[in-house]
């Protein structure tokens, strides 16, 4: 397992296979053109690998040039295709052989073909060492290619994440791990807190409490800390994007996490969305909002329970329960309504054993 910027990867081809893809190409072009001296025209950056080893294993006549093409940034294709540097000169009546690292949609692909289009070469050839069958438009002929892959993202022998990776000498699979990321709701003394623990636990998630988080920056001056109490210090509420950053910086502590539980946050629809936005950007998304539901009069008694024991003034005054109970409504209708529109919001009965609500619990997540 490799780690580059934010992703994990685990090894998907040996040097050996890929040397073995290679030759593979090398040999079935030369089968065709070892009688001529074709170009080959490699596609910057990523195949740059490539075409210095098939160039080792073709050992006929043959010129090389490059063109540069553009279209993914991370780990999509954004679309568009940029040409950077342009094709070779005096190609008219010749052979011309692309070499890429990698075939997938087709885009790419695509623009290539409409470079020579406007040329009177001999005739146009497309080789590329990976192939994705499953994911390829098929609008144009692959003459040759050396691995047919699953659509997987890779890494390695060219091919890169946000430029890290090209000069891997294997190749790497981008490591999808099975995530779970739940925002977790409940009034005050609905047991929030004990099933984030055992949810924790059970499904190797990371429990993001937004008071502690704060608590955390704050206490030890961090320059998010820093920032958020000169807000609070004004009477002014911390902006979103603070916070977002907050939960940011705990996201990437944490990337062994199998997902993650966030408490506390969001708690408009603003930040429903922001936390969207954030989460798709690191590839993952929110699978589920559980709402642990009670009635009001069984969470009191919790509550005048546990203010015997904390000496929260807060948990021993029902006008102040009260209170509390009326701004948790307020404050998460719009939220779950958000998350209902996605059809992402479920309630679970609160009430009954730790264990009871565990398991209901857990048959929301197995549902998932």
């Amino acid at each position: 397992m490799i780690q580059l910027h934010d992703k994990f990867f685990k090894r998907f081809l040996s040097e050996m296979e890929i040397q073995q893809a290679v030759k593979s190409v090398a040999d079935k072009i030369a089968a065709d053109y070892k009688e001529e001296t074709p170009i080959f025209v490699g596609v910057l950056n990523g195949a740059f690998m490539f075409v210095s080893d098939f160039l080792k294993a073709y050992q006929h006549p043959c010129e090389v040039s490059f063109v540069k093409l553009s279209s993914y940034q991370g780990l999509t294709s954004t679309g568009i295709v940029e040409t950077l540097l342009d094709l070779p000169e005096n190609i008219e009546g010749r052979s011309i052989i692309i070499l890429e690292d990698i075939i997938d949609t087709g885009r790419t692909l695509q623009q290539l073909v409409h470079l020579f289009s406007k040329t009177n070469v001999k005739e146009f050839k497309i080789a590329s060492l990976f192939y994705k069958p499953d994911v390829y438009n098929g609008e144009y002929a692959i003459d040759y290619f050396g691995l047919a892959i699953p659509d997987v993202f890779i890494v390695g022998y060219g091919l890169d994440y946000k430029e890290l990776g090209r000069n891997l000498k294997e190749v790497y699979q981008l490591n999808q791990k099975h995530m779970i990321n739940l925002v977790l709701f409940g009034k005050p003394g609905a047991g929030k807190g004990t099933q984030a623990e055992f949810l924790k636990e059970k499904y190797n998630l990371k429990h993001i409490s937004t008071g502690d988080v704060f608590r955390y920056n704050i206490k030890n001056g961090t320059k998010l800390g820093t920032l958020a109490k000169s807000y609070m210090d004004n009477g002014d509420l911390v902006p979103d994007e603070v916070t977002i950053k907050m939960l940011q910086e705990e996201v990437e502590k944490n990337p062994d996490a199998d997902g993650f539980i966030f408490d506390g946050f969001p708690r408009t629809a603003a930040q429903a969305e922001a936390l969207d936005n954030f989460l798709e950007s690191k590839d993952m998304k929110i699978n589920a909002t559980i709402a642990l539901e009670a009635n009001d009069e069984v969470l009191i008694e919790r509550l005048l329970e546990r203010g015997k024991v904390s000496g929260r003034s807060d948990d021993q005054d029902v006008t102040k329960i009260r209170n509390r109970f009326d701004e948790y409504n307020q404050k998460t209708t719009p939220v779950k309504e958000f998350y209902e529109a996605q059809q992402k919001f479920h309630s679970v009965n609160g009430i009954g054993s730790i264990t009871e609500i565990t398991e209901r619990l857990t048959k929301v997540i197995e549902g998932l």
